[in-house]
């Protein structure tokens, strides 16, 4: 008896956690979705229930198709990059040289840095007039870019600034996945004459697949609700160009100077929707892979 009740005592603080955290702020969302709050009854309470209507609200605006697509491209683009680009530096450090652990840290500097920060640094470097990319294209004979205001580039350009930031988380965890692979499945393979990507097609990747599916389910959650980056370098603009559901589900509830709550909290519960969706099919696709 007493064990068990030292069980449930250390279990205490972690379920009063969740609940605090995470069970409580998912209960508001919801109640905040279907009802009809405006500012007066978000302070003092009493707003009427409306059901579905604000869902209704929010699938039925333009705008709910392009923060979709918006989302897909800006999370599907981002994982695919900063998954190829973190593998590739992982394999390449796994090597070992003498600069490898220095020339890590400094691999990490993207990821230990305040988004705010980040994303700033990018909106600089991606400025129209003063940006240093522009300066380098005029360099080599190539006309400006109008990165940050241009609907035709402004999304490009907030998930060039996501990859560079989600590059060293991948590459941490996927060199710890190399650094757990036996170095004798390497010299069995370079005994049966194995070229370098046939080691890294039927071996190396292979083994990570368990390493892969974490990082690639943890950039996906990540991504999917990514806001500083794209609020301060674009606004989700121009014209909603870059607006995803992130950025929409803000600019609803408190972009402006008439919040709409309860869409608000709807486009972020559909957002909420989507990221479990999207990792249940993927841990789903990972099993059969693994039993396969």
């Amino acid at each position: 008896m007493r064990s068990r009740l030292a069980g449930w005592a250390f279990l205490v603080p972690l379920v009063a956690y969740l609940a605090v955290c995470y069970a409580y702020p998912l209960f508001t969302n919801v109640d905040l979705s279907i009802r009809g709050y405006n500012v007066r009854s978000f302070v003092s309470g009493g707003a009427p229930l409306v059901g579905f209507a604000n869902y209704a609200t929010v699938f039925g605006d333009p705008t709910f198709r392009t923060a979709l697509l918006n989302t897909v491209l800006f999370t599907v683009i981002s994982l695919f990059f900063q998954y190829t680009i973190g593998l590739a530096a992982a394999l390449f450090f796994a090597r070992g040289f003498r600069l490898s652990a220095t020339l890590r840290a400094l691999f990490l500097v993207p990821w230990l840095l305040p988004l705010i920060v980040s994303a700033s640094t990018w909106a600089w470097l991606l400025n129209s007039e003063s940006g240093l990319v522009n300066a380098a294209l005029k360099v080599v004979g190539l006309g400006p870019v109008n990165w940050l205001t241009s609907p035709e580039w402004s999304l490009v350009s907030v998930t060039i600034a996501n990859i560079w930031i989600g590059i060293p988380f991948n590459l941490v965890v996927l060199y710890s996945g190399l650094q757990n692979i036996s170095r004798d499945v390497y010299e069995a393979s370079a005994l049966d004459g194995a070229s370098g990507w046939q080691t890294f097609w039927h071996v190396t990747f292979p083994l990570l697949r368990p390493v892969s599916a974490i990082t690639l389910l943890l950039g996906l959650v990540y991504t999917l609700k990514v806001f500083d980056v794209i609020w301060i370098m674009t606004k989700g603009g121009p014209s909603g160009s870059s607006t995803t559901l992130a950025t929409w589900s803000y600019e609803l509830g408190f972009g402006n100077m008439l919040p709409r709550f309860g869409p608000s909290a709807a486009v972020g519960n559909v957002l909420i929707l989507i990221a479990v969706v999207a990792g249940l099919l993927y841990i789903r696709v990972q099993r059969r892979q693994e039993l396969s």
